[in-house]
Order: C-alpha cells, then structure tokens, then sequence
C-alpha cells in the first residue's frame, strides 16, 4: 500500500507528492524531507501529563484541578483518582471511566499516580 503524503507545511494544501526522498507540494513548490515527516509522526503518538511524564493504557491518574463537565452541572474535582484511562486519538487524549459515568479528558489536566 503506497504512503500517502502529508498537507505541505508552508501552505496547508493537500496537492503533495513524493519525490525521491523529499516530498512537494505542487501548488507553492515547496519541498521537505520524507524522513522528518515520519519522524514527527512517532512523536505525535507519545501522550504526557501535565509533568511530561509518557502515559499508557491502563495507567491511574490523578485530575490536578477540578473540571466543569461541558452541558452538565457536574464538577470533576481535583485530586480525584481514575484508575484504568484508555488513550485514544484526537484532541481529548484519555478516555475513561468514574462514578459520574464515562469522559474524555485532556492529558494536560492529569498527572499520573
């Protein structure tokens, strides 16, 4: 299966092909390396708390301030111990389980336990 090219970092156009070992964009002319691009995505998978400490599934954590639940009146308190977090993609990294039901939460709210 051929690797798909990334969106041109100068532009942000998807109009990107491989060549060589640099990719271009075809519409500013822009050309990088395929090495940096692959590099930046194994970083991009490393999810870190609040003190840069790495997390992984199954991890405890500890919530360092308390958090309004968006469309609730429920509050998630601080130093409250979640056991089990799942990570997951996207802009809310961890996902796991507590007495008031199932949330999302940002890595940069926690530290691990």
């Amino acid at each position: 299966m051929p690797q798909t090219a990334p969106a041109c970092p100068q532009c942000t156009l998807e109009n990107t092909y491989p060549d060589g070992s640099n990719f271009v964009c075809a519409d500013c002319g822009f050309e990088w390396p395929q090495a940096a691009a692959q590099a930046d995505d194994d970083d991009s998978a490393v999810v870190k708390d609040s003190n840069g400490q790495p997390l992984q599934d199954g991890d405890a954590v500890v919530l360092i301030k308390d958090l309004k639940v968006k469309g609730s009146s429920t509050v998630l308190k601080q130093g409250t111990k979640v056991k089990s977090i799942r990570l997951v993609g996207g802009d809310h990294e961890v996902d796991c389980k507590m007495d008031g039901g199932s949330f999302m939460l940002k890595a940069c709210f926690l530290k691990k336990a």
